[in-house]
């Protein structure tokens, strides 16, 4: 009885398994015709290039997008350039005296010098003209008229050049000459006239007796007053106070030359102080100074400078004179890009130098010295200064 009862529980159990069995054999062909359905329908969907649906995204607010052209790219910020200061130089020298007062047939002089220089006019400045054509105006005073009249003052010495002697400007690098002297009139205002003549036509400026000279130079616009004068007098304060006012209201830069002082005298008298103070007090920036002969001494006076004389330079009035001293004063002028000239920048340069080429007569062929006498003559320059 026992073994039926087992025997019946193992069929039971046997038919249970067999039952599980087909049951998941069912399921997994149901499964299998279903994922074998979803290949067909993705295929088809491939081949009809049809787009499955997605699912919708969650909508955001429309945003304004900024747009940028090359123009609104920031850009390298330009620095204004440093304007380069201006510098103006310029030279002035002592007397310039082309001819003589002798008669032409003497020998030595000035007139006999050029014709054994096979009439070259170059000559006489042939050491100096490197410096006159380096700087910017070179200034000298013009002793003695340019002309061939005959009628002359009656005089010691009446100087007079051949007109043609205006080439030795010319070719130097001379610009510019002072003609109020005590020899432009020697040969009467019929020389004095043909003398401004000569020079107009070889372009070189002059001024004196009420001419000024006004010339523009990198920018920068520069005036020249000459005067003679020998005393102090209240007509002569009132032209020279109005003619410097009304000329510093047309420049930048005003020079202002004085024949004065007493021949052969190391020291200015009280006048060239007084009237080289009262140019400054004006408006002038620069005083030079000529007539002594010789050399004398430089003031600074209110940050300007006041040269009284420079003596001597190409001087044909006389053949071997006995101080042959000389200099080439320079100043370079600084001005900003307004025209305003800087002073405290500016500086000057002194060029000794001894008005022949040989020491124990006078060519008429200035020269720069070198050495020993350089140095000489530098210091006489320092020690004539010191006592202002």
């Amino acid at each position: 009885m026992e073994k039926r009862q087992q025997s019946k529980r193992k069929r039971g159990i046997l038919f249970l398994c067999a039952l599980l069995c087909i049951i998941c054999i069912g399921g997994l062909a149901f499964i299998s015709t279903k994922e074998k359905k979803m290949e067909e329908n993705l295929d088809n969907i491939l081949e009809e290039g049809s787009h499955m649906p997605l699912m919708p995204k969650k909508l955001e607010p429309t945003k304004e997008v900024e747009t940028f052209t090359e123009a609104d790219l920031p850009k390298e910020v330009e620095r204004p350039k440093e304007q380069e200061p201006i510098m103006v130089m310029i030279s002035a020298t002592g007397d310039f005296t082309l001819g003589n007062y002798l008669p032409t047939d003497e020998t030595n002089t000035f007139d006999d010098v050029f014709r054994k220089q096979g009439r070259d006019y170059g000559y006489f400045l042939s050491n100096v003209k490197d410096i006159f054509q380096s700087d910017d105006l070179t200034l000298v005073n013009l002793e003695g008229p340019l002309t061939h009249a005959t009628k002359k003052m009656d005089k010691p010495f009446p100087f007079k050049g051949d007109p043609s002697y205006v080439r030795i400007l010319t070719e130097g690098g001379v610009e510019a000459v002072n003609v109020a002297n005590n020899h432009s009139h020697d040969y009467f205002e019929q020389g004095y006239q043909d003398t401004l003549k000569t020079l107009e036509q070889a372009n070189i400026g002059y001024y004196g007796y009420g001419k000024s000279y006004i010339t523009e130079q990198k920018g920068i616009k520069i005036g020249v007053l000459g005067y003679k004068t020998w005393a102090k007098t209240d007509a002569f304060t009132q032209i020279l106070e109005k003619e410097i006012t009304h000329i510093k209201e047309q420049t930048d830069l005003l020079i202002v030359s004085f024949h004065w002082g007493d021949e052969r005298t190391y020291y200015p008298n009280d006048i060239q102080k007084y009237y080289g103070h009262l140019a400054i007090d004006v408006g002038a920036d620069l005083v030079i100074g000529h007539h002594p002969h010789v050399i004398q001494g430089i003031e600074q006076y209110k940050d300007r400078y006041i040269v009284y004389s420079l003596g001597n330079f190409c001087y044909g009035g006389h053949r071997n004179p006995p101080d042959k001293d000389t200099f080439i004063f320079q100043q370079t002028f600084v001005f900003d890009e307004q025209k305003q000239c800087l002073l405290h920048e500016s500086f000057i340069n002194l060029i000794p130098c001894r008005i022949s080429s040989v020491p124990d007569r006078n060519d008429y062929r200035p020269t720069p010295l070198e050495g020993d006498e350089k140095e000489r003559v530098r210091k006489r320059i320092e020690e004539l200064s010191s006592h202002f």
